[in-house]
């Protein structure tokens, strides 16, 4: 694997630690910034909302860069957005710096998958495309457990301080270790026209929904994993951070399984995936007052939940391209998931109680498998008709050729 796919996860953990820092320090920055628990809360999904409905615009504004070049503006409009929030002085001056960072992250997230996706060899792309995601499942399990112990004994500001000296290392080993590659500008920076072609294929379109489904299954678990363990459950606050990096190490853990399942097992692996999520949300919505019960259906879900994206961004580069713009856009779209998990949880557990986002879950990922079914029907009626897609144990050929306008049977070799 290239060294530079490995650049790139750091810079998304920089990234992803800022986007989770908020989480981890309400009270002291409701202090800070004399605001409420709430209004603090809000600028979670000022960063989520800015991420899903303003990142695909920045990336239209770099399409004609060269994408190295494009990540490193990416990375300094990020410092600058992460540099007012470390000096803000107000609430609405930190609001403004959530958007910045937020608008910064979402493009420097499509614009790193495709540049990782485009540095290694094709039959390797969702294992590619793993690795690069390890830096958000990494800013899971280490970046915000750093973020929030540094906020604690040194201030809140610290902690935006330090992601600050994060981000330009990461910067740095970008500038020294990603290169430029060759023919770029004709294959993926080839103007707003070029890019938009893909979003004319209506399949492109149910491929994302089904990331949206599947992201916000698991975040109507996750974002809410304190109050449940800890009212539900019965765990101590103190023992919460010991099991949210149990979490983050399942994440982990499933991220590199599925990395190395995505090439040829894409659609499979998300059935499945999406299956054992819907087994463990309800499992762990019936079981939650059980100590050893509930530990074990959330390790499930951090397993099998987000760590579905290496599979889900692999469908989607075959349902489009590997381009910038079709990358952020998915982006978008998961994090729509993420933005649909939170806002409607909170009303339901004021309505039903802390299980209710569990059960949410559920039925999102029911969803999920529904968008599912065509690719499945199409599958079952191309192996019925016997045509020979692909070599022995390449499932989804079919769907490499039919996405590429070929015919299924001229496959020949992994694409």
């Amino acid at each position: 694997m290239p060294r530079a796919v490995y650049v790139l996860a750091a810079g998304i953990f920089a990234m992803v630690t800022s986007e989770f820092v908020v989480a981890g320090l309400m009270p002291q920055m409701a202090d800070g910034l004399d605001a409420t628990i709430p209004e603090i809360g809000y600028l979670i999904t000022a960063f989520a909302a800015a991420m899903a409905f303003g990142g695909p615009f920045l990336t239209v504004a770099l399409l004609k860069m060269r994408q190295k070049s494009a990540l490193i503006v990416l990375f300094g409009i990020f410092l600058v957005g992460n540099v007012l929030a470390a000096v803000a002085p107000d609430y609405r001056t930190m609001l403004v710096a959530r958007v910045l960072t937020g608008i910064a992250s979402q493009a420097f997230f499509g614009v790193s998958i495709s540049l990782g996706s485009r540095i290694t060899r094709p039959e390797v792309r969702g294992r590619a495309v793993a690795v690069v995601l390890n830096g958000l499942m990494l800013g899971t399990l280490l970046g915000l457990p750093f973020a929030t112990v540094v906020g604690e004994h040194l201030g809140w500001r610290a902690a935006f301080w330090a992601i600050t000296v994060l981000t330009v290392l990461a910067a740095l080993a970008t500038l020294a270790f990603v290169p430029h590659t060759e023919g770029e500008t004709e294959e993926s920076g080839g103007g707003l026209r070029k890019e938009l072609v893909a979003f004319r294929r209506p399949r492109l379109w149910l491929v994302m929904t089904t990331s949206t489904f599947t992201i916000g299954a698991t975040f109507s678990a996750f974002s809410y994993l304190n109050p449940i363990l800890t009212e539900v459950t019965g765990f101590s606050t103190g023992s919460v951070p010991l099991l949210l990096i149990a979490y983050g190490a399942a994440t982990v853990v499933g991220n590199t399984v599925v990395g190395r399942l995505a090439d040829r097992r894409a659609l499979p692996v998300l059935v499945v995936g999406l299956a054992l999520n819907l087994v463990f949300l309800t499992g762990f919505a019936l079981f939650a007052q059980l100590t050893l019960p509930a530990v074990l259906f959330m390790l499930g879900v951090g397993l099998v939940g987000v760590t579905m994206n290496p599979a889900l961004i692999t469908r989607v580069q075959r349902a489009g391209n590997t381009g910038p713009l079709v990358n952020t856009v998915h982006s978008s779209f998961i994090t729509l998931g993420i933005i649909v998990a939170t806002s409607v949880g909170g009303p339901a557990i004021d309505a039903h109680g802390l299980r209710a986002p569990l059960w949410i879950g559920a039925g999102l990922a029911v969803l999920g498998l529904g968008t599912l079914l065509p690719d499945l029907l199409r599958r079952r009626t191309t192996e019925g008709s016997g045509v020979s897609t692909a070599p022995l144990g390449d499932d989804d050929a079919a769907d490499r050729a039919t996405t590429a306008g070929r015919p299924a049977g001229e496959v020949t070799q992994p694409v």
